[in-house]
């Protein structure tokens, strides 16, 4: 779905706490509309029955799927028997569903330690966000922070969680505006991808830009 235009800044949009069935719908409608991919984080407790098919229809589009834990806990906190089994929950569920496991991992409150590191073979993710789980930020605010922060390889850390309209709206700004300034939306794989960067499980990078 992306724009083949090898000379072009590169951006990778992603979303973490879904999947449901509003908020997750309304972004791969907007994703659908300028044919664009995304990187999805999907929070094991949210996959069901009812957001299989929006699982399915994220992969169908293009989109990448991430794993970001099963209860979205403090991960530190657990111990590594714990966090792998975490992982694996989400890892199996997106494998059923899609046929294709996860690559990379979004630690809950990007909090990190050794042990999660260990338990982990999954390159760690963390974006430039704009604190939009916060409904107080407004949409104005949301655009503004993320264009502050952007540059060329930038990994976008926005929430797809039930409900985060003023992130739906930010996106109908945001994402023609950035078309206009003449990046290429790409998913984290192609990010790393083309920026050269080897994907590896025992990498303890935490991503933001790549």
């Amino acid at each position: 779905m992306s724009h083949d235009n090898t000379a072009a800044p590169l951006v990778a949009l992603t979303f973490d706490d879904g999947p449901n069935t509003t908020t997750t719908v309304e972004i791969l409608n907007l994703l659908e509309e300028y044919h664009i991919p995304a990187s999805f984080f999907l929070v094991g407790n949210n996959i069901c029955e009812t957001t299989a098919p929006v699982v399915k229809r994220t992969y169908n589009m293009g989109c990448e799927l991430g794993n970001h834990s099963k209860t979205h806990s403090v991960m530190p906190e657990m111990t590594k028997e714990e966090i792998q089994a975490e992982i694996a929950y989400v890892s199996d569920k997106i494998r059923e569903i899609t046929g294709e496991a996860p690559r990379f991992f979004r630690p809950p409150y990007i909090a990190v330690n050794d042990t999660m590191y260990e338990a982990i073979d999954m390159p760690f993710i963390c974006g430039a966000g704009c604190n939009d789980w916060d409904e107080k930020v407004s949409v104005k605010e949301r655009v503004d922070t993320t264009l502050a922060q952007l540059k060329d390889g930038t990994i976008i850390l926005l929430h797809d969680s039930e409900g985060n309209s003023q992130t739906v709206e930010a996106l109908k700004i945001l994402i023609p505006m950035l078309l206009e300034k003449g990046y290429r939306f790409v998913t984290v794989k192609e990010l790393f991808e083309c920026k050269g960067v080897a994907i590896r499980g025992d990498d303890t990078g935490l991503y933001t830009y790549v």
